[in-house]
């Protein structure tokens, strides 16, 4: 069911009403009265939520133990998060709106987003996309109507596979980041290819689902990744973030393995 209605719907729509269904859907993994607190279950780091488990999640191959009902969270969204949390200051900065770091977020995830918007100060957390209903301003990655240097930070998960020119809009990124700043541009990797794949005669909504996984991806990313990120300019780190984790954390949040993309300019 979850599979078919994420091909079936728009995006946009599907971002409008996922959470007003989800959290009902999620009712039916709630944590029993008699195991709370017995070590049994999945917890959000995001929002704290309890589950016996996650939902699935997936265009193609659902995943089990995915996505968070609460606060939608997918397994990239909770590893990314423990990871800003504990080895990086973006949280930290936030406290004083005189030593907040401006970020960035290109196509907030909703998860992501309503952590940000409590903790920052709204001049230094802007949203951007050209079809999110969550983002605040309308632009295009490819294009983006900020000034250069305009952010410490900047944030960019699962996009970049959709955009027709992401060479431009990775250099974009970097354009609007100050130098000395930092992102975030995590992409869906296919571990078994060595080189990005790009087929733009296929139109067939049906054929890029079953080629690229999702029918508005344009491209399947391989392990050149880091190189197309070094290509437009950016320093680059590939972090294994799960690989620090302990047993039982990787259990208790649902996660699974997801290179961390971190970008320096």
């Amino acid at each position: 069911m979850i599979r078919l209605i994420l091909n079936l719907f728009p995006r946009p729509l599907l971002q409008r009403l996922a959470g007003l269904t989800a959290p009902l859907i999620g009712l039916f993994y709630s944590v029993g009265r008699g195991q709370k607190g017995s070590g049994h279950g999945v917890q959000c780091p995001l929002c704290g939520a309890r589950y016996r488990k996650f939902m699935p999640y997936g265009y193609v191959e659902t995943r089990p133990n995915a996505l968070c009902p609460n606060c939608l969270a997918l397994e990239r969204h909770r590893l990314l998060w423990l990871w800003i949390e504990r080895q990086t200051d973006l949280l930290q900065s936030a406290a004083e709106p005189t030593t907040a770091l401006r970020l960035l977020h290109i196509a907030p995830e909703v998860c992501l987003s309503r952590k940000f918007e409590k903790i920052f100060p709204p001049e230094n957390y802007v949203t951007a996309d050209l079809e999110s209903p969550l983002a605040k301003v309308r632009a295009d990655v490819q294009a983006l109507p900020f000034e250069d240097a305009s952010f410490d930070v900047v944030m960019c998960n699962h996009v970049l596979e959709h955009v027709l020119d992401d060479l431009l809009a990775m250099r974009e990124l970097r354009r609007v980041t100050r130098p000395g700043g930092w992102g975030v541009l995590l992409v869906p990797i296919d571990e078994a290819r060595t080189e990005t794949f790009e087929d733009d005669s296929i139109t067939d909504p049906v054929g890029r689902t079953k080629i690229f996984g999702q029918y508005d991806h344009r491209r399947i990313y391989g392990h050149d990744y880091a190189d197309r990120l070094r290509h437009a300019g950016w320093n680059v780190e590939e972090i294994d973030y799960l690989a620090h984790l302990t047993t039982d954390e990787r259990s208790l949040y649902g996660l699974r393995k997801e290179i961390l993309y971190i970008v320096h300019k």
